[in-house]
């Protein structure tokens, strides 16, 4: 599992695990216009790119560049600076483009999961909303095991809008028990 994955290709598959047998085409299929290589049938595109796909984009997708972070498997998880990071290389390189096309970058991931740590949740969001680089950057990398490593992605798009405001954004602490389990669940626009 590489640490920093970024597709490109003409076409990439939905994971079939995640699809109904009767999902019309475009739910199958998500179309890309840069390059011409394939990822390999057996692996297709994961749950969180195929969630945007199927419930976001609907019958209109549009062209997308698929980077994945290796959250969750050992050895090589991207540290939280690396992952600022990243997402400062992404906004460079959306800058940089010859295109005078409209980006959105877009993440998935939930924030603390398994057991609920509300406190990281809030700091992460707060963070965000103050564009503070040095404690987004500086997260503990203890925190950001489990579920809870999806935080990743957070960080990444924190480097990424670092230049933005965010317009708006939600915090709900989903319990489903009185031990904490359960998935802190967060939402940001930024403009």
């Amino acid at each position: 599992m590489p640490a920093i994955l970024v597709y490109w290709g003409e076409t990439i598959e939905n994971n079939p695990l995640h699809i109904e047998e009767d999902a019309p085409e475009f739910w199958r299929k998500a179309r890309s216009k840069f390059h011409e290589t394939e990822q390999p049938r057996q692996h297709g595109e994961g749950h969180a790119f195929g969630f945007v796909h199927r419930r976001l984009m609907s019958d209109h997708v549009v062209p997308i560049v698929p980077i994945a972070l290796n959250t969750y498997f050992p050895p090589n998880q991207p540290r939280p600076s690396r992952c600022y990071d990243l997402g400062k290389a992404i906004r460079a390189a959306v800058c940089a483009s010859e295109h005078s096309t409209r980006v959105g970058i877009l993440a998935s991931g939930g924030l603390s999961h398994f057991t609920v740590d509300e406190e990281l949740d809030r700091g992460l969001l707060d963070a965000c909303k103050r564009n503070d680089g040095e404690a987004l950057s500086s997260i503990p990398v203890e925190k950001l095991n489990s579920g809870s490593s999806e935080i990743r992605n957070w960080i990444t798009v924190g480097g990424a809008t670092s230049h933005l405001k965010v317009e708006w954004q939600e915090y709900i602490p989903c319990y489903r028990s009185a031990a904490g389990t359960g998935c802190g669940m967060g939402f940001s626009i930024w403009r």
